[in-house]
């Protein structure tokens, strides 16, 4: 009985040796590097990584965005006088997000992704254009949080608008509405609610803190705002804008001390 047992056992090891091994295909390997040098913050290696992802398998969603991803955090990289290529980058980004959304329209990171481009490319538009992609802005973020109401980036886009719009000085905002229509209602009260929520939802996110002290700042809750300034500074940086965040951050909480 052992003897038999042994041999069963070696032509079983016998055929484990010979079985062809699964091996990951170009893409996969291609994906695999392009996440590692996202997580490493390399946008622009990330980027050319999933270029070549997308020449190899044309029309995937995830690839896409990643690619408007990457585009878009690779503005950070550029220098400040360049902002030609800097609005290149950004319109590419809004191009891939679009494409990526068109293709999986119900999900969520997608629709958000498109909300974020249009917010980065608004940055280097002329004013009608800033006030038209304000709005969409706000539209599509509203529109992921539909398709996934627990989406804690979702919630942290709209409370960065609410915020940003609530507290546009009155004279902006007479000049807004009377040359461009205007833009929608927003509020403190608003913005802090979502960036509540987010942190509520992703507490290790440190920008989700540090955007809701802005938004406690705002609305007059100084203590608040603090105590979000102060624990968001005390998490670990892992996203491409997460330092410039923190020194905004730490701005603000020097005035306040």
């Amino acid at each position: 009985m052992f003897s038999f047992a042994l041999v069963t056992l070696t032509c079983a090891l016998a055929l484990l040796a010979v079985a062809p091994v699964a091996r990951a295909t170009p893409v996969e390997v291609l994906l695999r590097e392009a996440a590692a040098a996202e997580q490493r913050l390399d946008s622009q290696a990330a980027l050319d990584l999933f270029l070549r992802a997308d020449q190899a398998r044309p029309g995937d969603a995830f690839i896409l965005q990643k690619i408007a991803r990457q585009y878009s955090d690779s503005i950070v990289d550029l220098p400040a006088g360049d902002v030609a290529e800097k609005k290149r980058r950004a319109q590419l980004a809004l191009d891939y997000a679009l494409r990526a959304a068109a293709l999986e329209p119900g999900n969520a990171e997608n629709i958000l992704s498109v909300a974020v481009c249009h917010g980065t490319l608004a940055v280097y538009s002329d004013t009608r254009t800033k006030i038209r992609y304000s709005r969409l802005v706000k539209e599509e973020a509203e529109r992921a949080l539909k398709l996934s109401p627990d989406y804690d980036w979702a919630h942290h886009i709209l409370g960065r608008w609410h915020y940003e719009v609530a507290t546009l000085g009155p004279a902006t905002r007479f000049f807004v509405r009377l040359i461009y229509g205007g833009l929608p209602e927003a509020s403190v009260q608003e913005a802090v609610a979502h960036l509540e929520r987010a942190v509520a939802l992703a507490p290790q996110t440190g920008p989700h803190h540090l955007e809701l002290g802005f938004a406690r700042l705002a609305a007059g809750r100084k203590d608040e705002a603090r105590a979000a300034f102060t624990r968001g500074l005390a998490l670990p940086s892992v996203g491409k804008h997460d330092e410039a965040a923190k020194a905004r951050a730490r701005e603000a909480l020097a005035r306040l001390n």
